[in-house]
């Protein structure tokens, strides 16, 4: 079992998994990232754990920017429909 309240380069590892998701979208304080970083460094765990997330995270980014096939039938029909609006 993981200790959450682990501290590692004056930071928790609880409060390095509540900012991961800010922390990899880049919307955390230039502080912040020094000190998630700094944590890193050093957890091993929280650096697992951080990589598998930004794995699943980015996986499911490109799964969402793939547009799906469209379907001919209905392709044709919404040109037609958009061809008389």
């Amino acid at each position: 079992m993981v200790d959450l309240d682990r501290e590692v380069a004056g930071i928790r590892c609880r409060e390095v998994l509540e900012l991961l998701s800010s922390y990899l979208d880049g919307d955390v304080t230039e502080s912040e990232k020094r000190r998630i970083d700094a944590h890193l460094l050093e957890c091993d765990h929280c650096l697992r754990f951080g990589r598998d997330f930004a794995e699943a995270i980015g996986a499911l980014r490109r799964e969402l920017r793939r547009s799906p096939a469209l379907d001919q039938d209905v392709a044709r029909r919404l040109r037609e429909r958009l061809a008389k609006e």
